[in-house]
């Protein structure tokens, strides 16, 4: 089983969109029905204070000191700060280019090799828009982020999955090279992964990332590697950033923003940067999309990588803190399998066999235990038993969270 288009198949316009299901996506659990799963419950349900996992808590970690106030300011600059060129104001890209550069490790053109977007979402869409047409062929991690098969099957590209074996190896991501390579030699323009992983928390080996950069120069692919995570990185995890590595620097776009980290999610903020030319096709796409990003709220930018002294680094610790006390309450539950979480604020458990779907636990989860999770299936067909858990909540209620979590996966064990 996996996820993508046929070669050579087209699809009609209700069935392009019947494939790009909602109904399990974050935020979207609203929408579901319970009606059809209530012959499946069993016992009483779990009392306790409501979690969502499927997203963070910017109540439980507020957004960057400053950023209403200089959100307020550009809300003062009136029009001049409202209505930006597409790619945004050039000010603030100016600002963060060489931040961004000094992060990344490589130069970063503020004026012809950037564009900030409405979220790192916006940028994700304009990327693979600009990059991926009917019929070509594109290479995506399994698991990964739940949007890149949806967009690459909108665009009709044809997906060839990569395999990660995340839970058999330590000290890299798991991604099955091999199979990279195999999927540029079958002629693979673009290869989408992101990094670190979303959702299984880990961070790509400096050698895989070597890897992938002399694999792409050779075949002369293009890569889009999401870096949303890439500063909430944990003790003694080293980071190596692709555009770093020795490749084209017009066959890579690097996506971040400050959305997650920084709590800054509200304000839809992103920023894409790498190759002049797709940074070209992806403003004139987003001119007839969204026009640019929230012209006041691109003003918030400013507090990017211009956080108070310690503010990062108390982050980065109050988030560790919280992992470590989940992976000892998944791992104390006989069955359970999980991997350290390296950065981010992603815990990806695999659950032991249950008598019902991972989709249907997952609903069961939220009816008898106020806990909201993603199902694994969201980021791969092979991931029917995990789910995903995005720890960034109040300490205490995260971890009494999924302790009824494990006490309904025990409820209903195969």
């Amino acid at each position: 089983m996996a996820f993508g288009l046929m070669k050579g198949v087209s699809m009609t316009i209700q069935a392009k969109f019947e494939r790009m299901g909602t109904d399990a996506a974050p935020g979207q659990e609203v929408r579901q029905q319970a009606g059809d799963i209530q012959a499946l419950l069993r016992g009483e349900k779990i009392e306790g204070r409501p979690v969502d996992f499927s997203h963070g808590d910017v109540d439980a970690f507020t957004p960057t000191p400053g950023s209403f106030e200089v959100f307020s300011a550009g809300v003062e600059a009136g029009g001049k700060q409202a209505y930006t060129e597409y790619r945004g104001d050039i000010s603030i890209r100016e600002q963060l280019a060489p931040s961004i550069a000094a992060f990344t490790g490589a130069p970063v053109d503020a004026a012809d090799g950037m564009i900030l977007t409405p979220g790192t979402q916006g940028a994700l869409f304009l990327a693979v828009a600009s990059t991926v047409a009917h019929g070509d062929k594109v290479a995506v991690v399994q698991p990964d982020y739940f949007a890149n098969r949806k967009l690459v099957e909108f665009c009709e590209g044809q997906m060839l999955p990569i395999q990660m074996d995340y839970q058999n190896v330590e000290g890299r991501a798991g991604l099955d090279l091999g199979q990279l390579e195999d999927a540029f030699k079958s002629g693979a323009k673009v290869f989408l992964f992101s990094n670190p992983n979303n959702p299984a928390g880990v961070v790509y080996s400096r050698e895989e990332i070597k890897t992938i950069a002399a694999l792409a120069s050779r075949y002369g692919a293009t890569v889009i590697v999401d870096q949303l995570y890439s500063r909430l990185l944990y003790s003694g995890v080293d980071y190596a950033h692709l555009r770093a590595e020795a490749i084209d620097a017009e066959n890579v776009i690097t996506i971040m923003g400050p959305s997650k980290t920084e709590s800054l999610s509200g304000y839809r903020l992103g920023v894409a940067f790498g190759s002049k030319a797709i940074v070209t096709r992806m403003e004139k796409l987003q001119a007839i999309v969204s026009l640019r990003a929230g012209g006041y709220s691109q003003a918030v930018f400013r507090t990017w990588f211009n956080e108070p002294a310690g503010w990062m680094d108390q982050r980065v610790r109050e988030h560790e803190a919280i992992r470590d006390d989940l992976l000892k309450v998944f791992r104390s539950s006989e069955g359970v399998r999980v991997r350290t979480t390296e950065a981010g604020s992603y815990i990806f458990p695999q659950l032991p066999k249950l008598s019902v779907s991972g989709k249907d636990f997952v609903r069961i989860l939220r009816l008898q235990a106020n806990v909201i999770v993603t199902p694994g299936t969201e980021f791969s067909p092979y991931c029917d038993s995990s789910v995903r858990l995005n720890f960034s909540q109040d300490h205490v209620a995260a971890v009494a969270a999924a302790g009824r979590l494990i006490t309904l996966a025990d409820r209903y064990r195969a």
